[in-house]
């Protein structure tokens, strides 16, 4: 396998490792690691490479839609209330920056008259945007292959029935959002893969990426959070969110104190606050409460006991958290 993309000579947009059967693997990038007994930095101690994602059935996609259609009929309510209304014309002023014809003509027949004009003969046009970007961080380690109690899916599966539906609701608001997950086999090897980047619609190429998700390893969650962190970095919104949604707490096959890793994470949220993201966790752990206020701070988690009520809270809670 080649740790970089390389295509033959001829190049007819197969890469080597797409003619041998082995998706493409970024070059590495290193990331420091917060060592709380110490209480300092390790330089250039966890490696992260961006994984190509595989691919499935894109229809598997739009059949969990359809499945969860009265969801959806909630969601686009919330949609209906977050959407920006367009455009808005503020008439009647005086410091306007276009002429307003039907003031300027009342101004003049009021001259004529020998009466006072108003004088706020101008107009503003006023664009609405949501000034947000949105990058949801899917937890896809091995625990997520869990079968969920009453359901006959697992964990991985309602996180992709959550996920297709909240891409949907932030497709319709029209904000910029990226779908990416992570998992871990140690400190050398953190896997990332981007399911949707920002520039992307929620299309067929997208959902066949979604469909194609598997839950494997481990959670070293603070590399993967500051991998993130460097993608919505370069965005130019003035409000950035980064949405975890995990089923465990910080963990992996090298770190024997399970505090490690856990206050990595916490370090890597509050080197996000500092460059002004925001960090939200969406916890399927019913005892996350143990940990995860520790590492996303008070207000900044939510726990969902019933893991099969995924696919309808994920979407309400981003609506309330990007009002």
């Amino acid at each position: 396998m080649l740790g970089t993309e390389l295509f033959p000579y001829e190049d007819d947009g197969i890469s080597f490792n797409q003619r041998a059967g082995v998706r493409a693997v970024s070059a590495p990038v290193h990331y420091r690691e917060w060592g709380h007994k110490v209480q300092s930095y390790r330089p250039n101690w966890a490696m992260l490479r961006e994984h190509a994602p595989a691919r499935g059935d894109a229809g598997s996609i739009d059949a969990l839609l359809a499945a969860h259609a009265a969801v959806g009929q909630r969601i686009r309510r919330i949609i209906d209330r977050l959407r920006p209304q367009g455009i808005t014309r503020m008439r009647r002023l005086e410091d306007g920056e276009d002429l307003n014809l039907t003031a300027a003509v009342d101004a003049m027949v009021m001259l004529r008259l020998g009466r006072q004009p108003d004088a706020r003969i101008t107009m503003r046009t006023v664009i609405h945007r949501r000034d947000l970007a949105d990058l949801i961080l899917l937890d896809l380690s091995e625990s997520t292959n869990e079968a969920v109690r009453g359901t006959s899916g697992s964990v991985l599966d309602l996180t992709r029935a959550a996920t297709a539906l909240l891409a949907t609701a932030l497709s319709g608001i029209g904000d910029p959002f990226a779908v990416h997950g992570f998992a871990s086999d140690g400190r050398h090897d953190v896997r990332y893969v981007r399911f949707k980047d920002f520039a992307e619609r929620f299309d067929a190429p997208v959902k066949a990426r979604l469909a194609g998700m598997s839950g494997g390893l481990s959670t070293r969650m603070g590399t993967a959070i500051r991998h993130a962190g460097r993608q919505l970095a370069r965005r130019p919104e003035g409000h950035r969110l980064l949405l975890v949604v995990t089923d465990g707490a910080p963990a992996d096959v090298d770190e024997r104190d399970p505090q490690h890793l856990r206050m990595d994470a916490r370090t890597a949220v509050e080197e996000l606050r500092a460059a002004g993201i925001r960090s939200y966790c969406l916890s399927l752990d019913p005892l996350a409460d143990r940990y995860v206020e520790r590492i996303f701070g008070a207000g900044g988690y939510a726990v969902i006991d019933h893991v099969r009520r995924l696919p309808e809270r994920l979407p309400t809670l981003f609506a309330k958290l990007t009002r």
